[in-house]
């Protein structure tokens, strides 16, 4: 089983930025996609962005499109999320996932996710 150990996460001012990073334990291009999601209490987890190793096709959530950035380095096995413009309604526990099919790759259907990094936007 994958380990994936998130970090980057913090406390930021509204507009700000914050890059999220996630080590795997496995080669990450042996996984049809890997991707970020997000928690708040009291709400279900959502997906944030995808990206698919294939082609590198990348997927975002309305809500992100045109400040987040998803990447990969098959070389250092890391899932990175770059996030601008950084809004209060941000603020959440970031997860990031790896998914093994074509259906495992948004938001909870990810197969494995690590323990995540939590992120604070102060508008």
């Amino acid at each position: 089983q994958v380990q994936l150990v998130e970090s980057g996460g913090g406390s930021v001012q509204a507009g700000g930025s914050l890059r999220l990073s996630c080590a795997a334990s496995r080669y990450t291009a042996s996984y049809v996609c890997l991707g970020w999601s997000r928690q708040v209490p009291g709400k279900e987890r959502e997906g944030v962005a995808t990206i698919y190793t294939g082609r590198g096709t990348t997927r975002y959530a309305d809500s992100v499109k045109g400040r987040f950035t998803i990447s990969l380095d098959n070389a250092k096995n890391t899932l990175y999320l770059q996030m601008n413009s950084l809004e209060p309604e941000d603020t959440g526990m970031y997860y990031c996932g790896v998914g093994t099919w074509s259906g495992a790759c948004w938001g909870r259907a990810f197969g494995y996710s690590g323990q995540g990094t939590q992120v604070t936007v102060s508008s």
